[in-house]
């Protein structure tokens, strides 16, 4: 099984590499956010970043701290796919379950401004995008460092153990995705 496990701050391009993979390699876009945002619903919870974490970190102790690329491989073993890509690793424990996989963690950032910019003009639909720059800062300070136990998110970890880092500072699409392609060819050949 190819795998890449993708990371990264909220707003950098991540999806944009996710879909290239799914829509061009034929490859498994297994979305965490997709999988809080329906479990969220189901327990008729707000679906906002905070509750999130808190869900995410609530799986990693029910299940174990690659909880999300075990649900993830648990999809691909059920379909017929040339690869998976996870996203977004928020934890550690996901980042060295891709690496025991024998697969590789990208890391994708862009500068914190233009970040903010996308995603509130992007209109993704996502109520954690209606902001101010200043609760966008506060909630990447907090996402990235843990403020709980062990479970909890902890995304400066994960990019420490980035096999691959990924800067997305253009308006382009286009750009960035022949750039991830060619960073990301002995990956998803």
């Amino acid at each position: 099984m190819k795998i890449i496990g993708l990371a990264g701050t909220n707003g950098s391009g991540k999806d944009t590499i996710a879909e290239l993979l799914r829509d061009e390699y034929g490859w498994l876009f297994a979305d965490a956010t997709a999988m809080f945002v329906e479990e969220l619903t189901k327990r008729g919870l707000p679906t906002d970043r905070l509750h999130k974490s808190e869900l995410s970190a609530e799986w990693r102790r029910e299940y174990g701290m690659a909880a999300i690329v075990d649900r993830a491989v648990k999809m691909f073993e059920a379909g017929d796919y040339k690869g998976l890509i996870v996203s977004s690793l928020r934890h550690p424990g996901e980042a060295d379950r891709v690496h025991e996989l024998g697969g590789a963690v990208i890391w994708v950032d862009a500068d914190s401004r233009v970040r903010y910019d996308r995603i509130t003009s992007n209109n993704r639909g996502r109520i954690e995008d209606n902001k101010t720059f200043e609760e966008f800062q506060a909630d990447q300070a907090r996402e990235m460092t843990p403020t709980g136990d062990g479970a909890t998110l902890n995304i400066a970890a994960v990019k420490e153990r980035a096999d691959i880092s990924l800067e997305n500072n253009s308006s382009d699409i286009e750009a960035f995705r022949t750039y991830a392609k060619k960073a990301l060819a002995d990956y998803i050949v």
